[in-house]
């Protein structure tokens, strides 16, 4: 399976959070598309079948990654 860019999925996620919260807020209809086509994007960029997985797929991902202009970490 090809493995989303760790920028790409950072940047995802990040949409994904905010477009939660402006759904959560006041719901609109341009709102809850987006997240939708974000989930999607996410799902697909993961493998998985499910937002809360594609979630927890991408967080893991990421921490494993450093991602470009991020920390790196060090053992």
């Amino acid at each position: 399976m090809l493995m989303a860019h760790p920028v790409v999925l950072k940047n995802l996620l990040e949409q994904y959070e905010t477009l939660s919260a402006l759904h959560a807020e006041n719901g609109t209809k341009e709102a809850r598309q987006r997240m939708e086509d974000v989930a999607y994007t996410l799902c697909i960029s993961t493998g998985t079948r499910r937002i809360d997985a594609a979630l927890s797929a991408a967080r893991r991902q990421l921490s494993a990654t450093p991602v470009e202009g991020g920390p790196v970490l060090t053992a």
